[in-house]
């Protein structure tokens, strides 16, 4: 199930909140209400908030009557919203946010997106995005390093695996390409964003090829 759309509920303290969410997964709910949520509607927790994942805005907003008249029901103050995915910026916004219907406005999105990469990229001196070169031996990790050092591109290598960093998605995209171009026949070039449990290494804004 696409979980697109998400209610938070947003207890006092974390007893409210096991006690909200013990409510919800057991015998406390009853039937008609288990089966209004149940199949549909995705419940997880984390500390005094409880979340609850729908595929659509109906049935979010379906979850979230439901939950409101359980917590008056157990007299448990609780503050909601409703949000939804927003596939370009990738993150959850306000299901009051206009999302984009054009593709003008799609494309107008996906560059301050980039935009915002870019810039937090150059403001913290770490890589946003990353294209790893998974070579298959580590003579020839070696030897394209160091080619792609001479080039001047600052890259890491482990073993047979190289690192390059990039600003955002879309320099991340045109460096995998030049780099497939380069690489081996048999090197594996993946691109990927930069977590903060991803990279074994911190890598600084690269310029485009």
């Amino acid at each position: 199930m696409a979980n697109d759309w998400r209610v938070t509920v947003t207890l006092r303290d974390d007893d409210h909140a096991r006690q909200l969410l013990e409510s919800i997964r057991e015998h406390e709910v009853e039937d008609d209400v288990r089966r209004q949520l149940g199949g549909r509607v995705a419940v997880s927790a984390d500390g005094r908030r409880i979340f609850l994942y729908a595929a659509s805005e109906n049935a979010a907003r379906q979850a979230d009557q439901v939950v409101r008249q359980i917590t008056a029901e157990h007299g448990l103050p609780a503050d909601f919203a409703l949000d939804r995915w927003h596939p370009i910026e990738e993150e959850w916004e306000s299901a009051d946010a206009a999302m984009p219907q054009t593709e003008e406005q799609r494309a107008a999105e996906h560059e301050r997106l980039e935009e915002d990469e870019t810039r937090e990229s150059l403001e913290t001196g770490h890589a946003q995005w990353e294209v790893r070169v998974d070579l298959p031996s580590h003579r020839a990790a070696v030897e394209f390093a160091d080619r792609l050092k001479a080039e001047g591109r600052p890259v890491v290598r482990r073993w047979t695996l190289l690192v390059l960093g990039a600003n955002d998605s879309d320099d991340a995209t045109a460096l995998a390409e030049a780099v497939r171009q380069e690489a081996p026949a048999d090197a594996k070039v993946e691109v990927q964003e930069a977590g903060p449990l991803l990279p074994f290494t911190r890598l600084g804004p690269i310029p485009i090829w």
